[in-house]
């Protein structure tokens, strides 16, 4: 696939180098070519000095064949902008932007437009690690609404399928997290001692699914 990338930050330049060694082709576009710098000498793809929403200087990036376009510059208007040209004007089927204000990223994400919100993702990550575990979740929707949480579950519930710890909680298991490796459940799976459980959940049912995972299954067994 080839891929164009708006802003040759710190995180333009690792999302090019990782996307070039997985094969694809990328272009990277910036409107200060010293910027490129961090792209390294071995970086075989486009580098375009431009504005990154400017139409002409995406075609030379490569916008009409491109299957994926990612806006990663210093600017939300900017991003916003040239993901919306990426995917109105040239019909680029997968578009991302990066969003710094939390508040327009859960607008722009309303109005269809993919986005990963700098700002709060961070600020999740840091209270993960300072307040005690399930306190934050590992992932939030741009309207809040919808948690992937790392969930503690009773001891108890070891031998027991994950379907009736479903059931139960009234949450989806997303995936576990055994012996250091993701893995998706099926209907049969059953929770090992060790397993990281992940849940998706509402916001609301926060509460009573970890209460759930705590009282453990009673006398019922797989």
């Amino acid at each position: 696939m080839h891929i164009v990338i708006m802003g040759c930050g710190r995180v333009g330049a690792e999302l090019a180098q990782t996307l070039e060694q997985e094969g694809h082709t990328v272009a990277v576009v910036d409107r200060d070519p010293s910027a490129f710098r961090r792209l390294g000498h071995r970086f075989g793809g486009r580098r375009v000095t431009g504005v990154g929403f400017d139409r002409d200087t995406l075609r030379e990036a490569g916008i009409e064949e491109a299957g994926a376009f990612a806006a990663v510059s210093s600017g939300d208007n900017s991003n916003v902008i040239g993901a919306r040209v990426a995917r109105e004007t040239f019909g680029v089927e997968h578009v991302a932007a990066r969003i710094y204000d939390p508040r327009r990223a859960e607008v722009y994400q309303r109005l269809g437009i993919p986005t990963v919100a700098t700002v709060r993702w961070t600020a999740d990550q840091m209270l993960r690690r300072l307040l005690p575990s399930g306190a934050e979740p590992l992932w939030r929707d741009p309207s809040g609404r919808v948690e992937l949480a790392e969930v503690a579950a009773d001891p108890s519930w070891v031998g027991h399928r994950l379907s009736r710890l479903q059931e139960r909680s009234g949450a989806r298991i997303a995936f576990l997290t055994r012996l250091g490796e993701a893995m998706l459940p099926g209907p049969e799976t059953v929770l090992q001692d060790g397993d990281l459980v992940h849940v998706l959940m509402r916001r609301g049912d926060v509460g009573r699914v970890e209460e759930v995972f705590a009282v453990g299954p009673g006398e019922e067994r797989s």
